[in-house]
């Protein structure tokens, strides 16, 4: 057998030789971590499935549910994507956490706009502007309330990234299944919970996002279109609790694959991590491409 020969292999030369989704499990090995992984068409719903109904801490990935919830209060027009928010000092997370705006201004005491601060929070995967949205919008309550009103039921947002800062364990309180955050991204391309205009927004800033380059679009064809949210949390104790990405792939024949691939509790280094989720997002890609190719014949 294929694998049997090339376990004793490297990841990156893994990564080259695996041809099936039923290998998920040679590639989560190569973690020492936990993966969970669920990809679907959204136009067809066909899908693929590993640990996908089991908990995992999202960290930065539940910007996007956030993010989702900010511009629905816009839709319904509470909140103006102009208008001018107020960041105090005590708004800033701590300097062990991603904030461009705090690197910028570490005393606080500016003002930015609402666009800016989502651009922000999903694009730069800023901490800062986060908690500042979820303040503006009331809480993490109300984006729960968006989930349930979409009938999401397996990703909880419980607390703030300042929060997620002061306590390690607090993260795994906010936490998706693989499968509901697939289910959130389907809605989200079918475009379900926004408006036209701010899904095209949120879109683009998940196009656009500057993290995670080498996870779901690290082993995929060049040129390949990829809208996506990432999250990490810090390591402690020599283990990550989480390296994840979310997002939609366009397939070749311009289908869109809903993915999310997390790894929890991994003691292996970040370029490990991420190649494990470069690889999952492959194998998806590749496993639909085939299929529809075959079905096309």
């Amino acid at each position: 057998m294929l694998l049997s020969r090339v376990m004793h292999m490297g990841l990156p030369l893994l990564l080259l030789l695996l041809q099936s989704p039923s290998d998920f499990e040679h590639i989560a090995r190569q973690t020492e971590g936990k993966l969970g992984m669920a990809a679907e068409i959204v136009e067809t719903g066909s899908r693929l499935d590993f640990h996908s109904t089991d908990r995992f801490p999202m960290q930065s990935v539940y910007k996007f549910p956030i993010a989702m919830a900010v511009l629905q209060q816009v839709d319904q027009g509470r909140l103006r994507l102009d208008q001018s928010i107020r960041v105090e000092k005590a708004d800033l997370i701590g300097g062990r956490q991603r904030s461009p705006i705090r690197d910028m201004h570490p005393d606080g005491g500016f003002n930015m706009s609402l666009r800016d601060l989502l651009r922000y929070a999903v694009s730069e995967s800023d901490g800062s502007a986060s908690d500042v949205l979820l303040r503006v919008i009331g809480g993490a309550s109300k984006v729960q309330n968006m989930l349930k009103g979409l009938g999401i039921q397996g990703i909880k947002v419980v607390d703030t990234e300042k929060s997620l800062g002061s306590n390690n364990q607090v993260q795994y309180r906010n936490w998706a299944q693989p499968e509901a955050m697939v289910q959130l991204l389907k809605l989200f391309q079918q475009g379900k919970g926004l408006s036209k205009a701010s899904r095209a927004l949120l879109l683009q800033w998940m196009t656009e996002t500057e993290t995670g380059l080498k996870r779901l679009k690290g082993n995929l064809p060049p040129g390949t279109v990829v809208a996506h949210k990432t999250g990490t949390s810090n390591t402690v104790n020599g283990v990550t609790a989480a390296t994840n990405d979310v997002g939609l792939i366009t397939l070749p024949n311009g289908q869109h694959l809903a993915i999310a691939v997390f790894v929890m509790d991994s003691p292996l280094s970040q370029d490990t991590r991420e190649r494990a989720i470069a690889a999952f997002a492959r194998l998806a890609f590749t496993h639909f491409t085939t299929t529809t190719k075959s079905a096309a014949k």
